[in-house]
């Protein structure tokens, strides 16, 4: 399984900021689609990612409050990317590996989508499902004799 497949699943919706955008803005955009990142694009180019954890790490610095506080200080300036092609274990190892839950898709310096931990893990136990009932198929369809060897 690729991220490509887990992108095609998903659907192309994508959630983008700038990084001039106030961090109360980007807050009200997460809660009211339900999503636990935002994608910060300049000029077209993929330049952070802001997930739930810098909200919450500005909250506890702040007192509580945002303020005026932008994405761009507080976001996270050198995101770790994927490729579409790249296998889904290899993604599963990196996001471990990096302790993050979010992963821009990149292809070409274009932004493809977004993947989460969540995806990642969903796509798995899918896999790991379809799998499990090929084998039990597989061995409710053996043979009767090969089943019971003559003894």
């Amino acid at each position: 399984m690729r991220v490509s497949d887990i992108l095609k699943v998903k659907g192309n919706t994508l959630f983008t900021v700038t990084p001039d955008t106030l961090l109360h803005d980007a807050v009200i955009t997460m809660a009211e689609h339900d999503i636990g990142s935002l994608v910060v694009m300049e000029y077209g180019r993929l330049v952070g990612m802001l997930t739930f954890r810098e909200i919450i790490v500005t909250l506890r610095k702040n007192d509580g409050s945002l303020g005026d506080t932008t994405i761009r200080q507080v976001m996270d300036g050198h995101p770790i990317t994927c490729q579409p092609e790249m296998d889904v274990n290899e993604v599963r190892r990196m996001m471990l590996d990096h302790h993050v839950r979010y992963l821009p898709v990149m292809e070409g310096g274009m932004l493809m989508g977004v993947i989460s931990f969540y995806d990642v893990a969903k796509t798995v136990v899918e896999e790991q499902g379809f799998e499990n009932r090929m084998l039990k198929a597989y061995i409710r369809d053996w043979p009767e004799e090969e089943r019971h060897p003559a003894r």
